[in-house]
């Protein structure tokens, strides 16, 4: 099977040059005007390719269709990935192609600081002789997750170039905001109309994720006494102060530098306000609903003790759920699981399987009814500068979403 991977190339760098970075405070959906660019780009390009039925939502999801070429009745899977990037760094990135690696250290030129080593970045061994793609130092490159964008486009691409190539009809997706844990919120399944789907949102080749953290996000919104502070005592109560004191008997042991495995973990993520009101924003995880129930009584107690030793202000905890472990639905029916390790096995892969820590917009939709496991493309270091991903690894998860759509259709009765 021969994958064009120049037009794979082509595609991620014109995607990750473009800064599609998500907002947690925007009120809009997409949360960032960034997000637009890119979904208007992809919009135009898959109707140039000769995808059929594409649609710009006006919630920011892009949608099309590759018809089926088999005779037979398959059920329609999709292929998604998110155009946003992590909002911890800017996203317009300056790629940089670092052809046939031979080891050396890759030091980024924007911020020598930051550089790849194979001594502090494991994966790269694995990668020797690869091309490799990184960022300049100072940003995102942007792989999570426009690998997977440009994956899922070049995949197309080859299928509608090779009508001959039997498959059902496949249903592609591109959404935005995953980074902010709203990444499929407004996606309409009905709209969407597919059996099964995929995410490429993973990491090394021969992924195929099916479990996930279960997620919760927490704010405990704390309300003070506003005083003179001249003439405060006996009357000042300072929300900063009590901030401060719940953030402290937050068990250091829960933390995520503290936890590995299937450990879950609470982690404060911000804190602002005055000495008159504070919030405090926590994420929750854990691999098991009951671990996230213990979780909130844990945080509702340490709430309780700062009511009770100081009365006059008023702390209102609140929680609200942001995913689900995928397993809770992909227990019932594994065949997406199973063609998908079908898939990556005529890729010529090992199919490997762990709990994720963390989630992806599969754990949404799988929730909802759409069972959708997380296949990889190829992204290591993410959320990081010193970001990367592998031509020749998102080169074989386009060759596995290829013959994923073969086994679909060999296996549909």
């Amino acid at each position: 099977m021969t994958i064009d991977s120049a037009d794979l190339l082509e595609r991620f760098l014109r995607y990750v040059r473009l800064d599609t970075r998500s907002d947690p405070h925007s009120a809009t959906t997409p949360s960032t005007p960034g997000q637009w660019d890119l979904l208007r780009l992809l919009a135009d390009e898959l109707g140039t390719l000769g995808a059929s039925d594409v649609t710009l939502t006006d919630h920011g999801y892009v949608l099309a269709t590759i018809p089926a070429t088999s005779p037979r009745a398959v059920p329609v899977i999709a292929w998604c990935a998110h155009v946003d990037t992590a909002t911890n760094f800017p996203g317009a990135a300056k790629p940089l192609v670092h052809r046939a690696y031979a080891g050396q250290p890759i030091i980024l030129p924007d911020d020598p600081s930051q550089q790849l080593t194979l001594e502090t970045t494991p994966h790269l061994r694995a990668s020797l002789g690869h091309d490799l793609i990184t960022a300049s130092g100072t940003t995102l490159l942007g792989a999570d997750d426009k690998a997977g964008v440009a994956t899922v486009m070049n995949a197309a691409r080859h299928l509608l170039l090779h009508p001959e190539i039997p498959h059902g009809k496949i249903r592609l997706c591109f959404n935005p905001d995953e980074e902010i844990a709203a990444g499929m919120a407004h996606l309409d399944l009905a709209l969407l109309s597919a059996d099964a789907a995929y995410t490429l949102d993973g990491e090394s080749p021969g992924e195929i994720d099916f479990e996930s953290f279960s997620a919760d996000g927490a704010v405990l919104e704390i309300h003070g006494v506003a005083s003179h502070p001249g003439w405060a005592r006996g009357t000042m109560v300072n929300a900063l102060r009590l901030a401060g004191r719940f953030l402290a008997a937050l068990p250091a042991e829960l933390s995520p530098e503290r936890t590995a495995g299937r450990e879950g973990f609470i982690h404060p993520i911000e804190t602002s306000g005055s000495a008159e009101h504070a919030t405090v924003r926590l994420i929750l995880r854990d691999f098991e609903l009951t671990g996230l129930a213990q979780q909130h009584t844990l945080l509702e107690e340490i709430a309780a003790e700062l009511r009770a030793a100081e009365p006059r202000a008023r702390l209102k905890l609140t929680f609200t759920e942001q995913y689900r472990n995928m397993r809770y639905g992909l227990e019932r029916d594994m065949r997406p699981v199973e063609f998908a390790r079908e898939a990556l096995r005529r890729a010529g892969l090992t199919p490997r399987s762990q709990a994720i820590r963390g989630g992806t917009d599969g754990s949404n939709l799988t929730a909802r009814g759409l069972p959708t496991p997380n296949l990889f493309c190829g992204m290591h270091e993410v959320h990081s500068p010193r970001e990367w991903v592998s031509l020749q690894d998102m080169t074989k998860s386009v060759e596995t979403l290829l013959h994923l759509a073969q086994v679909w259709s060999e296996r549909s009765v």
